[in-house]
């Protein structure tokens, strides 16, 4: 069976522009795109003939299915042809059961779904995979594309890099100067990529590189092209499958671009559309309150929203102040009782050292994710049996620096509450033993 699916605009404007199309906006109203499935030839399978077609592949090597990615190659770009795939086996992370923190912060139920354990050490590379090969195709088929550019705070342009670094196609990377941890800067240089470092923030990032691929032959890959959100949006087949056809209460998303609530919105709707879960998740964004311009809008029930300068914070990934995605996250966050909530730095940064403690391994983002969770559970707004899965989006070895600040009490205006240090002892076996003894109940 031949499946399909095209680019269409979020405002319903008319007209469908195939997915090896060079565009990103409506031509009619200047609005973002998404991509359309046709429904009436996926629902052609029922439920559970997809539930099995998935399960076989799971864990396979059979290219390209054993990806979690491209797994569900049908419900993702099935205009691809396998031999364009460019693919790492993307996704499948592990859902880790928080039991410990869950404890803690009164729930019985607390779940984390670990997209940093990938293989540049983001869920970014859920939705890069699909770009990536995308562009491989268009190359194969003629089109002339010169290299793919994102601008970024370091994830996506790790993911960027690697990807293109596997397919030979020459990518550019955008990223703010001192903005981005060194394991992030060392991602792009290390796979050989155009790596230029901007005395500027994201939002001026942005503005950029979106003129340079507007006139240069240089393809767009932020998440505003809806490729991207096409593989991301597997974040909520995973979740789901992994809860054996399960749909968790309460889903939890750090914001920045917005691009993620978007695309676990989109996941979820699809499921549910063809008939694999019969409800919505209540879903959550959280951002950071230096930089939280979603928040502010939602305060004012979505009546309005303007764009803010971000203010320098700890999590750095999504120091965003002129989200791409807002209007696609606003829309997702209606249609699923969506909440909005902040985090102080203060908050974001204990939240993380808590967590580790209990055997989990942070970045910053994550923290805003947790010290909202808290604030929620506090407010009433989960309850204590409530299933609750909050997406970790990187891998805390990105922010050793961050964590290590943390720890050694040099975060500037932040009480390390969870602070932990080695001891420093000479090679001598009974202040070894005295030591041990004073510190281990």
């Amino acid at each position: 069976m031949k499946f399909n699916a095209w680019f269409q605009c979020i405002n319903g404007c008319s007209g469908r522009h195939p997915l090896n199309e060079i565009i990103y906006r409506c031509p009619q109203c200047d609005e973002l795109l998404e991509v359309q499935h046709d429904m009436d030839l996926l629902k052609q399978l029922s439920s559970e003939e997809w539930k099995a077609l998935f399960k076989d592949r799971v864990g396979r090597h059979e290219w390209p299915y054993g990806s979690s990615v491209w797994g569900k190659k049908e419900w993702v770009c099935p205009n691809l042809d396998n031999a364009n795939v460019v693919s790492t086996l993307e996704g499948g992370t592990n859902l880790f059961w928080a039991e410990r923190l869950g404890n803690q912060l009164g729930l019985s139920d607390l779940w984390i779904k670990q997209c940093g354990m990938a293989h540049t050490g983001s869920f970014k590379d859920l939705g890069m995979t699909v770009l990536v090969s995308m562009v491989k195709q268009m190359i194969s088929e003629g089109k002339n594309i010169r290299a793919v550019a994102c601008a970024s705070t370091g994830d996506t342009s790790a993911a960027l890099a690697a990807y293109c670094a596997v397919a030979g196609i020459p990518a550019i990377v955008f990223l703010p100067r001192d903005k981005v941890s060194l394991s992030q800067l060392i991602q792009p240089i290390t796979h050989g990529v155009l790596t230029l470092s901007l005395d500027t923030d994201f939002d001026g990032c942005m503005k950029l590189v979106k003129q340079v691929c507007e006139k240069n032959d240089i393809y767009l890959a932020n998440s505003m092209n809806s490729l991207r959100i096409e593989g991301q949006k597997t974040i909520s087949f995973e979740i789901v499958e992994q809860f054996n056809w399960d749909v968790p209460d309460v889903v939890i998303v750090p914001g920045g671009n917005l691009g993620n609530v978007s695309a676990i919105g989109r996941g979820f709707e699809m499921l549910k559309e063809l008939g694999l879960i019969d409800k919505y998740p209540r879903l959550v964004c959280a951002q950071a309150q230096q930089a939280d311009p979603l928040y502010r809008s939602y305060k004012s029930g979505f009546k309005k929203f303007e764009a803010i300068q971000a203010k320098t914070t700890l999590a750095s990934a999504i120091q965003i102040g002129d989200p791409v995605s807002v209007k696609k996250a606003i829309k997702t966050l209606q249609t699923f009782d969506g909440i909005v909530e902040e985090a102080t730095e203060s908050e974001l940064a204990n939240a993380v050292g808590r967590a580790n403690l209990t055997g989990l391994f942070c970045c910053p983002h994550t923290g805003v994710a947790l010290a909202v969770l808290e604030k929620l559970v506090n407010q009433g707004k989960i309850k204590k049996h409530d299933r609750v899965v909050v997406v970790s989006t990187a891998n805390g070895l990105k922010f050793t620096d961050f964590l290590h600040k943390y720890h050694t009490g040099n975060l500037e205006g932040i009480s390390s509450e969870f602070a932990y240090s080695p001891i420093n002892l000479p090679a001598d076996y009974e202040k070894v033993k005295e030591t041990i003894l004073n510190n281990v109940d």
